[in-house]
């Protein structure tokens, strides 16, 4: 491939379009030798990858992000990225829909519609929460974790604001965003999640395991996230506690290695021999413990989980009661003080 167009695709963060193929000296004929031959491939009308990178890049998250990145360069109208677009882009979780779409917002466009897989949502937005990511303009971390909940509903929506708490989004941005947002569709949703965003959430696993939780124990008892306790093994975070019940979230990343897309740097049998020796320290001060995996989380196997985890839980309350022990609250508070910082 001529090296002048490598240069432009690199310097583009990996796209390319016709004119800049042209500019880079290409015919027309090159640049359809280029894709018979498959060294380049065709992202959007227009807009091209090599095929090499394309290849590479993550499906979940860098292919949706090239492709929303595609759409903003063929498109003139005033536009911004938004909804799971802007999330790719500002790096924020979002739990994948069913069907992926770009979305963009336009201010100057009234109502919503969806054409080539893009959805062009009619909605105004100030300037200040506009900012500029590699040259792109994308909706702010507040604006678009309240969006993709009036888009996606609660169980969509709490990933993200969740994520963007991480990142350092407060509540109160949150509802200075959703103050522009008075009288529109499906509001609610956001407004929903702005009470139940938790930070100590570390993934959208997490996220939904806390909702399954609150399904279990009810929505006035409180999930603590990223509960910590000392074992003879040291310091162990557990991702959620109710009373002296633990509820731990279960991903197959663990069970991978990292070469295989995973998170596991040894053998596989070494996490798992792990982790049951973490469990057993981890009940041993006290406590009751339940697992939650991906599976729990839809259709009858949901029904099923609620139910395997509230007797769980009731059997916990009988033999431990409902008050954490002193020292387990102790400790977890001048934990938690450090984590924060403080």
């Amino acid at each position: 491939m001529d090296p002048r167009l490598c240069a432009r695709i690199s310097a583009n963060g990996g796209l390319v379009t016709r004119t800049e193929v042209l500019a880079c000296g290409l015919s027309d004929d090159q640049l359809k030798r280029l894709l018979r031959a498959g060294e380049l491939v065709v992202v959007r009308r227009g807009v091209y990858a090599r095929a090499c990178d394309w290849e590479a890049w993550d499906p979940y998250v860098e292919l949706p992000r090239q492709r929303a990145r595609a759409v903003h360069l063929m498109t003139r109208t005033d536009h911004v990225l938004s909804h799971d677009s802007a999330a790719h882009e500002l790096a924020l979780a979002i739990l994948r829909p069913t069907t992926e779409l770009v979305h963009v917002t336009r201010p100057l466009t009234r109502a919503a519609r969806t054409r080539n897989g893009v959805k062009h949502h009619g909605a105004r937005y100030r300037p200040e929460q506009v900012i500029d990511v590699q040259g792109v303009p994308v909706l702010d971390a507040a604006r678009t974790a309240c969006d993709m909940a009036r888009e996606h509903g609660i169980q969509g929506g709490l990933p993200t604001f969740d994520s963007a708490m991480r990142a350092g989004v407060t509540r109160e941005q949150f509802r200075v965003a959703l103050e522009d947002m008075a009288g529109w569709p499906d509001v609610r949703a956001p407004r929903a999640c702005v009470d139940l965003a938790d930070p100590g959430a570390e993934s959208v696993a997490e996220t939904l395991g806390r909702l399954l939780v609150m399904e279990v124990v009810g929505p006035d008892v409180e999930i603590e996230t990223q509960f910590p306790v000392l074992t003879a093994r040291g310091v162990m975070w557990c991702d959620l506690r109710v009373g002296c019940h633990l509820f731990e979230v279960d991903g197959r990343l663990k069970y991978r290695r990292d070469q295989e897309g995973g998170v596991a740097d040894r053998p596989i049998e070494d996490v798992l021999w792990e982790e049951k020796g973490r469990e057993r320290d981890v009940c041993a001060e006290g406590l009751g413990m339940s697992r939650i995996i991906w599976e729990d989380f839809w259709g009858r196997k949901r029904s099923s989980a609620v139910a395997r985890l509230h007797e769980d839980y009731a059997r916990t309350r009988e033999r431990l009661g409902d008050q954490l022990p002193a020292r387990l609250a102790e400790f977890a508070a001048r934990m938690r003080g450090r984590r924060l910082g403080a």
